[in-house]
């Protein structure tokens, strides 16, 4: 009995001490965080390095520990926000744009530019130095006081280009299609399916799209450059830029320096000794310090509520709308007596037709309250377009991709694959339309007629609902 009470004990204290122990280092690792805060000293310089894709907003669960180690995103809302603060932070002298292979849409390139900008506006620096400048990032840069490029480095500027493959003749010869069924005039996501060339007016929608992408682009990249966009349309047409210096002899760089000798300019500008380093911050490090300053302050409040991804029945996450996420927003919102206005960032193409009705019925709900004002992203389009038309206002970039009213449903069928290989499927049911469809079968007539009639009442709904938010004729909707 000595000896199991002793080892007893043993076993106790040794549990014990543990505990002590692992509570002892919690500590110790929250003191260490604590003292690692992010410093900003004086005279630094914000690097502005955008190595994962962007998002409009990336929202964290505070309650999630390992929120962060998942995080595959830049919040485009994060981003605007430090360079925001920036402009007005005493420390922060200048900004080096350092970013290759930016993973933004252009919308969101250019909401950065635009407020690069006006951090310039404030009497601060911006420079801008790329190994390689693609299009977009080119574009980002083009705002800088200066742009340099490695002496080896490359840049692509050429124009805007779009190419689509056609799956007609894949699928007679494979016996794998889609079944396709369409109400709209200009829904040209299903063409591919059911034609071997591309139709004049997917043709024009198409160029109209780039044209007016790349007019906007051009239009900020002339004016920071001082050059006139007949000149930049030039040097896309020769590729005037496809070497350093032909990019410098045309105007869109001003410089070709290794990156040692961009650093000394900015050592120069802050004036650092060129034997030292200067005090640079990145961006993903400024972003917790700006996080914690308001720059707006007062009891009023103007909600911003993100809808952004594929429209799909469910809650919502991240990656898609979902009713349920969106209806709990717009809810809490116009609930909320502080807050005076509601703004719903769109950026999705679109999805289901169901979900994209529920949440225009929580716009409209919310509109009765309390005014709500749409922005527009990247895209808009289709179910993007629909949850927007329920707003007071409806605002879009340049840049932006939307419209799209037109609805459309795609089956995959294999009747003629299963033929050739030998497959044969029998259906058996206890009514007339209980086997509705088989990948296996030809579609029916009676089960196209009554897909068609519901892709046609879903239709008449959308242009309803734009009709009813935008003030017009349900003919001219149609037209659009």
């Amino acid at each position: 009995m000595k000896f199991l009470r002793n080892l007893l004990a043993s076993i106790i204290g040794s549990i014990v001490a543990f505990g002590i122990i692992f509570f002892m280092f919690l500590i110790f690792i929250s003191l260490a965080g604590a003292e690692e805060g992010v410093v900003v000293k004086k005279n630094s310089v914000l690097e502005l390095t955008l190595p994962l894709p962007i998002s409009d907003y990336t929202g964290t669960d505070q309650a999630d520990p390992f929120a962060g180690l998942f995080e595959k995103s830049q919040g485009l809302d994060e981003i605007l926000h430090a360079i925001r603060v920036a402009k007005t932070d005493d420390e922060i002298s200048g900004i080096s744009i350092n970013s290759n292979f930016l993973l933004a849409g252009t919308s969101q390139a250019q909401a950065i530019r635009r407020a690069l900008a006006d951090f310039k506006m404030g009497g601060k620096f911006v420079y801008a130095y790329g190994d390689i400048f693609l299009q977009k990032d080119y574009y980002l840069a083009s705002v800088a006081d200066s742009v340099f490029i490695n002496p080896v480095g490359s840049m692509d500027f050429k124009g805007l280009s779009a190419e689509i493959l056609y799956y007609k003749s894949l699928q007679e010869k494979t016996g794998v299609k889609m079944e396709v069924v369409r109400q709209g005039k200009f829904k040209g996501a299903v063409e591919p399916f059911l034609a071997d060339e591309m139709s004049d007016e997917n043709r024009e929608q198409i160029a109209a799209l780039l044209n007016g992408v790349w007019a906007a682009m051009l239009n900020e990249i002339a004016e920071s450059r001082t050059l006139t966009t007949n000149e930049l349309n030039e040097i896309a047409d020769t590729l005037g830029a496809r070497t350093p210096q032909y990019a410098k002899n045309s105007g869109l760089i001003d410089d070709i320096l290794f990156k040692d000798e961009y650093d000394s300019i900015i050592k120069r500008r802050v004036g650092v000794e060129a034997d030292k380093k200067y005090n640079a911050i990145a961006l993903s490090d400024y972003v917790e310090v700006a996080n914690s300053k308001r720059l707006n302050k007062g009891k009023d409040r103007i909600a911003i509520i993100f809808a952004e991804g594929e429209i799909l029945y469910g809650q919502g996450s991240p990656d898609y709308i979902g009713q349920g996420t969106m209806a709990r927003a717009l809810a809490k919102a116009r609930d909320d007596d502080r807050v005076k206005a509601v703004v719903l960032r769109v950026n999705s193409p679109g999805g289901s037709a169901l979900t994209s009705d529920i949440i225009w019925r929580e716009v409209i709900r919310t509109r009765k309250q309390k005014p709500v004002v749409v922005s527009m992203g990247d895209v808009a389009a289709s179910g993007g377009y629909y949850i927007a038309v329920g707003a007071d206002k409806i605002f879009a970039e340049a840049t932006s991709i939307t419209g799209s009213i037109g609805v459309f449903g795609t089956i995959p069928n294999i009747s003629e694959l299963a033929a050739d290989i030998g497959v044969n499927a029998e259906q058996v049911g206890t009514n007339k339309n209980a086997v509705d469809y088989s990948f296996f079968e030809p579609m029916s007539d009676n089960f196209r007629a009554y897909l068609q009639e519901g892709i046609a009442t879903t239709y008449n709904t959308f242009l309803e609902r734009v009709a009813a938010g935008r003030d017009m004729d349900l003919e001219a909707v149609e037209q659009v």
